[in-house]
């Protein structure tokens, strides 16, 4: 599914989010938080991030990082580092991330959106590798987006059928490799308006079930299981974006529209049409702080024809696997679904370092057959926030979250959730 997630890339690190980055919750960076003041609320407070004290413990009289070529063209904010942990997905595994972020030109900064590239290399206990490439790069005055989203996953992971019934005991695993390729451009057509067009291509290969029920078929078997699943077919986007910095948004409003047809003569299994809508907002609150309410509504639809099972609208199956914090991925899967998510996103220490979150959500899938939404499945957490760069506002997330069925776990993002 072609989420306009990637299109601002407000999460970036795709896969990240699988691990728990024990290493920067130590004493040391506790107590460098702080004696190290805030410059936006409070004037004359310094802003640090992890990457000041990683300086500070090499070299104690090293002093905290100031951007001061922050207005020339192309400077680009980087941001990377290896991590070790454990998750639901993936169990343990090992991971090295990276991402970038900069502006093409040199002036109006408090309009233009930042430019985005992301990659890692996550390796997994569950034999699943995980490697994918993402830009978001924005030409100058925002006239025009150039997006990419390409990936390479070897990645067994369990499925639990299909619709909102399903229980947590039901899972078993497929295994598959996959291949992803989409591109697109859109064109400004507005203020904070873009129109625009892309190619998608997915291709499952080696897909096997993994030691299945016997006592009946599976739902993948009577969907139409297969050896491979293959897609190739168009993107028509429209979309509004006010926001100045997806990574950590401070306000502002996304809205997304996105009609996915794909066709046989293009390379695809069959022909079928997919709709995603999507919005997002984000208020101060209160207002003359920095606290942020953030609300998310991602619905996910199938008008017409049959997509591969692989490729249906599934829990943590967005862009970015972020829907449905509580659930493992793939814990709710169907030819549609609707998902609505609230944060409240806080600061703890004055200079920035350390903040907080509580979220919610909520999300139904249609029943197969029939298409009724009949089961509502709620999630609920709390979180902590670290600045790992300062000047792009990139958070390391850490959440835990819980679901119904006794599901519940660690969320890992290298961004905000959305």
């Amino acid at each position: 599914m072609y989420c306009m997630d990637i299109f601002m890339l407000r999460n970036w690190v795709l896969m990240v989010k699988y691990f728990l980055l024990l290493v920067f919750l130590s004493p040391t960076a506790f107590l460098l938080a702080q004696v190290v003041p805030d410059t936006t609320i409070n004037p004359g407070v310094k802003q640090i991030d992890l990457i000041d004290i990683g300086q500070r413990i090499v070299d104690k009289n090293s002093v905290y990082r100031e951007d001061v070529v922050v207005n020339k063209k192309g400077r680009v904010h980087f941001s990377a580092f290896p991590a070790v942990g454990y998750t639901l997905q993936t169990g343990f595994a090992g991971v090295i991330s990276a991402n970038a972020a900069f502006f093409t030109s040199a002036h109006n900064h408090e309009s233009e959106n930042v430019s985005t590239v992301v990659t890692s290399i996550a390796y997994t206990s569950k034999s699943q590798i995980i490697f994918p490439i993402a830009s978001s790069i924005w030409t100058k005055n925002n006239e025009y987006n150039i997006l990419t989203d390409w990936r390479y996953l070897k990645y067994p992971s369990p499925t639990f059928g299909l619709g909102g019934h399903t229980q947590q005991d039901s899972s078993y695993n497929v295994d598959y490799s996959y291949i992803k390729l989409h591109q697109a451009v859109l064109k400004k057509i507005g203020t904070d308006l873009y129109a625009g067009l892309g190619y998608d291509f997915d291709y499952f290969w080696n897909i096997t079930e993994v030691n299945p029920p016997t006592d009946r078929g599976t739902d993948f078997q009577q969907y139409g299981l297969s050896n491979t699943e293959k897609a190739s077919g168009l993107s028509f986007i429209l979309k509004y974006d006010s926001r100045r910095n997806p990574i950590n948004p401070q306000k502002g409003i996304f809205a997304n529209i996105l009609f996915q047809p794909k066709f046989t003569f293009m390379g695809s299994d069959a022909n079928w049409q997919s709709l995603l809508l999507e919005f997002r907002g984000y208020i101060k609150f209160p207002d003359n702080s920095r606290n942020i309410l953030a609300f998310w509504s991602y619905n996910w639809f199938t008008l017409g024809g049959k997509p591969p099972y692989l490729l249906l609208p599934s829990t943590a199956w967005d862009e970015f696997s972020n829907t449905g914090r509580g659930y493992i991925q793939g814990r709710f899967r169907s030819p549609n679904m609707i998902d609505q998510e609230a944060e409240y996103r806080f600061t703890i220490s004055r200079n920035g370092l350390f903040g907080g979150v509580v979220f919610a959500n909520a999300e139904s899938f249609s029943d197969v057959p029939g298409g009724k939404y009949e089961v509502i499945s709620p999630g609920a957490g709390l979180g902590i926030r670290i600045m790992l760069n300062k000047f792009s506002k990139t958070n390391i997330a850490l959440d835990y979250a819980w679901g119904t069925q006794g599901s519940s776990g660690f969320f890992v993002n290298l961004g905000e959730v959305f």
